[in-house]
């Protein structure tokens, strides 16, 4: 049975977390606070610009960025950055955050041990920049990002959060050899996945499975909002309840990356907009370590997740809002509220 969208079903809660916001501004201002003026002036950018816009997952020299390094910042500093960072993510979303930067190293080690060491994989090539005033009443940004990581937060009224887009990736997705030898950053999003994949039979699979191959990398890559007018995958109205259960587990996976307020936020929307909507589309081999890629298409979110690159052993995974990426949606309706109240 189709079923057309209701307005409530597109025009997701607009529910505050104020608190959070709170943290945010306090957390960006120390970082702030503990710049010289010449960083400062390179960490803090105008709030209206296209910048805030701009965002990619690629190695440093393949993307050139903007904000202040780890690099170029003492331990105090460092320390106020990883502040920042935290504010935005649960603490498991925090620890992937870190030992996806950790694992530049682990990275480092292997390519160097293969020849391969082409590019430099460096942990401290991460950016950290503000858009706009944390402290005042307008709106304002944060993102923190680097090779793999890629966290963008708009802050509207000091206490309405977009937290997308957020972006993961691990290379290596689990760590052939050495002392982390086995760990997988980014496991839950693969193997729960698989498990819904395995409990589908052959007619839902049919309309799940969408290709043979998997493609080279997410097909949203870096575009500031996104596009995808085809729904495709199995509905999770055409799923039974212990699928259904693994679908949205699923998708918990990506929103529990972020702090449990906002989360929650998250969470409620899932249960009050329209679960049957989800679309769980895979393409690629149905055995671990072949490539594959998957994607949950939402009626307000999307999930991509691709593993394929270095041999089926390179994560990228990232979770968008369709309408309010960068706040887009939220800027709209303060701007909408605020004309009607002053002018």
């Amino acid at each position: 049975m189709a079923h057309t969208h209701n307005d409530s079903e597109l025009k997701p809660l607009v529910i505050p977390a104020s608190e959070t916001a709170a943290r945010m501004a306090q957390a960006a201002g120390n970082f702030l606070d503990t710049l010289t003026p010449p960083l400062r002036e390179k960490a803090g950018l105008p709030f209206d610009g296209n910048e805030r816009f701009r965002w990619h997952y690629i190695p440093i020299e393949m993307w050139e960025r903007k904000g202040v390094s780890l690099k170029e910042l003492n331990a105090q500093q460092q320390e106020a950055a990883f502040a920042l960072m935290e504010s935005g993510l649960s603490v498991k979303g925090y620890q992937k955050a870190r030992s996806i930067i950790n694992l530049e190293t682990t990275l480092g080690e292997i390519e160097q041990a293969a020849g391969e060491a082409r590019l430099v994989r460096d942990p401290t090539l991460y950016f950290f920049t503000v858009f706009g005033d944390p402290t005042g009443n307008g709106a304002w940004g944060w993102r923190a990002e680097g090779h793999h990581v890629s966290l963008n937060f708009t802050v509207v009224n000091r206490e309405l959060i977009s937290p997308n887009p957020s972006f993961f990736g691990s290379n290596p997705a689990e760590v052939p050899q050495g002392e982390k030898k086995g760990l997988r950053v980014l496991s839950a999003e693969e193997d729960i996945a698989r498990k819904l994949l395995s409990t589908l039979n052959s007619m839902q699979k049919g309309q799940t499975i969408i290709n043979a191959d998997a493609p080279s990398d997410i097909l949203t890559r870096d575009v500031p909002k996104v596009e995808f007018e085809a729904v495709e995958g199995l509905a999770a109205e055409s799923m039974e309840t212990q699928q259904r259960e693994l679908l949205v587990e699923l998708v918990h996976e990506y929103i529990d990356r972020l702090p449990e307020e906002i989360a929650q936020i998250e969470r409620r929307k899932l249960r009050e907009g329209n679960v049957n909507d989800i679309h769980f589309a895979w393409a690629g081999g149905e055995v671990p370590k072949t490539p594959h890629y998957y994607r949950l298409h939402g009626p307000f979110f999307f999930v991509e997740y691709d593993n394929t690159q270095n041999n089926a052993n390179h994560v990228h995974s990232v979770w968008r809002h369709i309408a309010d990426d960068f706040g887009v949606d939220l800027l709209r309706m303060h701007y909408h509220k605020s004309n009607h109240h002053d002018h």
